[in-house]
């Protein structure tokens, strides 16, 4: 089975990066998120802080047009240090 025959790009993806709860941690995903996807407006992210507010998860929907283009964008974000979690 293909692993990409369940999506049909392009398509608008959501992905939720949770990290520690940094200055700058918008902001480096942000960077990165539009360094694989241009266009992406971070004027859609939705956060969300953790109950003893030492996380920080954001959500990034933007227009995704292959799958190596996901596999790059989540390899990027998960070799961040200040990323904990990507999905």
């Amino acid at each position: 089975m293909n692993p990409e025959s369940a999506l049909r790009y392009p398509l608008d993806f959501p992905i939720k990066v949770m990290g520690r709860r940094e200055p700058r941690l918008v902001q480096t995903v942000v960077d990165i998120v539009k360094h694989h996807a241009p266009d992406f407006d971070p004027a859609t992210i939705e956060m969300r802080v953790s109950k003893k507010s030492n996380y920080l998860s954001v959500t990034c929907v933007f227009r995704a047009t292959s799958r190596g283009q996901l596999d790059a964008l989540y390899r990027e974000l998960c070799d961040h240090p200040a990323v904990v979690m990507v999905l």
